[in-house]
């Protein structure tokens, strides 16, 4: 069974606020530890399955957190960037499951640390109308390929949005929003452990077989800045229904490709932190 990790942050056990999970934050080398901890928890729970290859993919921010000494011996580590598929490098149609681990609810959305992709430089997205953040969009182009998600980690918003995407994947939740840079906290040992036994059980069981995904699809952004649309309008296919909202009609995963140039032309306009 080959099994595919996309590891983000902001919804890592015991995890808050930016100085958390940025580069030069107070707290962001016990950050990247504690987000090395629920990987590993995942990746015992698939070794307890049956998981004979584990790739994770270190999806956040510089991906460059997770330290590989850091991580079990079983893994097999994408780590810093460009990715051309950014928080889904290295996922082929080979691969039996995703497990989303640290995940976060979309922009708007009251979940510790929300937002989609890009801090406040991203106020919406849309995949053939339904609103949806990095949640919805990693698990449709999943679904492109083939591979179900089987788990998700985050707080407790995150969770509910992947239900209301897909009920048939097993959440854990590990902190329960009290606002955006707020949180009630499961103690470590506990949230680990809550890991490590929903991975093997969902792992063991059936999977199920990934919902269709229509072809093509539609993926409209609305960014905060009017001249990311006139400078993303110079690429072929990409069309404006007003001066900040921006669409392109195409395939999955080939879409979701596309779409991390939009955010690398994006980030050469803006220069914005995240968390604002």
């Amino acid at each position: 069974m080959r099994i595919y990790i996309s590891a983000d942050m902001e919804g890592v056990t015991g995890l808050v606020e930016a100085d958390d999970v940025q580069p030069g934050g107070r707290d962001y080398e016990r950050g990247r530890l504690m987000m090395a901890e629920d990987v590993n928890a995942a990746v015992r729970g698939a070794v307890a399955a049956g998981a004979t290859e584990i790739t994770v993919n270190d999806a956040h921010g510089p991906m460059r957190n997770l330290l590989p000494g850091s991580l079990h011996p079983a893994v097999r580590l994408i780590r810093g960037k460009p990715k051309q598929m950014g928080m889904l490098e290295g996922l082929t149609p080979e691969h039996d499951a995703v497990i989303c681990v640290g995940y976060h609810a979309r922009a708007g959305a009251l979940g510790v640390l929300s937002h989609s992709f890009m801090g406040h430089e991203i106020e919406d997205i849309w995949l053939d109308g339904r609103p949806v953040g990095e949640i919805g969009l990693a698990h449709a182009t999943a679904a492109a390929l083939g591979v179900p998600v089987a788990a998700l980690t985050g707080d407790d918003r995150a969770c509910s949005e992947m239900t209301e995407w897909d009920g048939s994947v097993t959440t854990v939740a590990v902190k329960y929003a009290r606002d955006r840079f707020a949180a009630d906290l499961r103690p470590a040992g506990e949230a680990r452990t809550a890991i490590e036994e929903a991975v093997t059980a969902r792992l063991a069981a059936p999977l199920t077989t990934p919902p269709t995904v229509p072809d093509p699809s539609t993926l409209t952004v609305r960014w905060q800045s009017a001249s990311v649309v006139s400078t993303l309008l110079g690429i072929p296919g990409v069309t404006s229904t007003d001066s900040r909202t921006v669409r392109a009609q195409g395939a999955l995963p080939s879409l979701y490709r596309l779409f991390g140039v939009w955010m690398r032309v994006a980030a050469s306009l803006t220069n914005q932190p995240p968390y604002c």
